[in-house]
């Protein structure tokens, strides 16, 4: 599974699935401490992964949709 990080709230990780987009709570203890608002992450083998390849992408499309708009 693959979810957004869409924000924090008191000690869960507010969450995207990109497949279902349903917002889940995760526990902020069981994703990767170095992970922030919008990065991506993995949940495979039981445990939550930062896909950092996926984030950099995600980024970039947001990026040039907002770039689009100013020309």
């Amino acid at each position: 599974m693959e979810y957004i990080i869409d924000r924090f709230e008191e000690n869960f990780a507010v969450c995207q699935n990109t497949v279902s987009e349903k917002i889940e709570n995760i526990e902020s203890n069981l994703i990767p401490k170095e992970a922030r608002e919008g990065d991506v992450i993995v949940f495979t083998d039981g445990k939550y992964f930062l896909d950092s390849e996926k984030t950099k992408e995600r980024k970039k499309i947001i990026e040039e949709k907002f770039n689009s708009l100013w020309k």
